[in-house]
């Protein structure tokens, strides 16, 4: 059995930690790797009892805290009290002698997980994309409208000037990963920092809000059976979950550079799934608040693409990547950066595109 225990699992303690806090969850457990790689592992969890999901930090994680595995799991709890669609929590370990790092176990749900290619046979018809569309804005709003307060999230995060402190973060990241001189970052970094919008009220902002971080039902595309990756969430301008939402979407006639600068994009440029105009109009409809000013939170979101991308980039340069399929990052950096400032070059916002700085 414990032969085929994936790393990052140590069999006796994470089992024994089981029978003594997860119901049904008594040896022998099977436990199977669902996806890692620069986020939190994820492991599939099975035994006669049921089936589980079990959620650690990378390997070689530096920071051995159950700060990050807390955090998710208390956001779970929260968004639970009021049936929000995510994963179920179930118990947290943060004795890290058990398993090396702090870790937590959630309930298994079954479903769809759209990634840069629609499964065959799934999604086919137009009316099933519209439907996905609408699910995915709806349940964005939905965690938009969670009272945080009500649900134990009121210390959650420090929302008054969280859209200042994204800008000022992620420059101080383009810092860390720069490999060579943008002339759009320097000026995107000005624009941004001189426009910044008048956030409206907070809410939990997910903080990584996509279609590939949605589980979609297996037999109704329209229907959201799951809500994942919490690790980046937290109070803050809700506006902000919906750019980065759009950073990703892609919709028919986008070019063929858009494209590729984010290949999940692909899925959503078919026919039948809305355009970023619709899905800024329907939360806009669905949640009250103003989205005028939108095309701030756009550029902000291909602009934070874009420095992560460039740490992907650099990483491949210093010969830290494992696998193929890196070479293009550099470009997809460059193409990214220059769809931000063309957002910005057209924005209604003076500010925005460079008056006056």
């Amino acid at each position: 059995m414990q032969n085929d225990v994936p790393a990052g699992i140590k069999y006796e303690a994470v089992s024994h930690f089981f029978a003594e806090n997860v119901p049904g969850g008594r040896a022998p457990l099977r436990f199977s790797l669902i996806s890692g790689g620069r986020s939190n592992l994820t492991y599939k969890v099975e035994s006669d009892g049921g089936t589980w999901v079990l959620r650690r930090p990378p390997l070689g994680h530096v920071l051995p805290t159950a700060h990050d595995m807390a955090r998710e799991y208390r956001v779970l709890t929260g968004v639970a009290k009021v049936g929000y669609p995510a994963p179920k929590p179930i118990a947290l370990c943060e004795d890290a002698a058990v398993n090396d790092y702090p870790f937590y176990v959630m309930e298994y749900r079954e479903g769809v997980i759209i990634a840069e290619e629609l499964p065959p046979g799934y999604a086919e018809t137009e009316d099933q994309r519209q439907a996905i569309s609408r699910a995915l804005v709806a349940t964005l709003v939905q965690l938009h409208a969670i009272d945080y307060e009500a649900v134990g999230l009121g210390d959650f995060g420090r929302p008054d000037g969280y859209i200042e402190r994204q800008v000022r973060r992620w420059a101080e990241q383009w810092g860390r990963s720069e490999t060579r001189p943008l002339a759009e970052v320097n000026e995107l970094i000005k624009r941004l920092k001189a426009a910044l919008p008048v956030s409206p009220p907070p809410a939990i902002v997910h903080g990584d809000y996509r279609l590939g971080n949605m589980m979609l039902g297996s037999d109704e595309p329209g229907r959201v059976v799951a809500v994942l990756d919490w690790e980046m969430c937290t109070l803050g301008d809700p506006l902000s979950d919906l750019g980065y939402t759009l950073g990703y979407w892609g919709e028919e006639g986008d070019s063929e550079s858009q494209i590729n600068a984010r290949p999940t994009s692909s899925v959503t440029a078919r026919p039948g799934f809305a355009t970023r105009r619709q899905l800024v109009d329907e939360y806009g409809r669905l949640s009250g608040r103003d989205v005028s000013a939108i095309e701030y939170y756009q550029v902000l979101a291909y602009y934070k693409l874009g420095v992560i991308t460039e740490g992907i980039h650099a990483r491949f340069l210093a010969g830290e990547t494992v696998g193929e399929g890196f070479e293009g990052y550099g470009e997809r950096t460059e193409n990214l950066m220059k769809f931000a400032l063309e957002i910005a070059d057209n924005a209604a916002d003076p500010r925005l595109r460079g008056a006056g700085i």
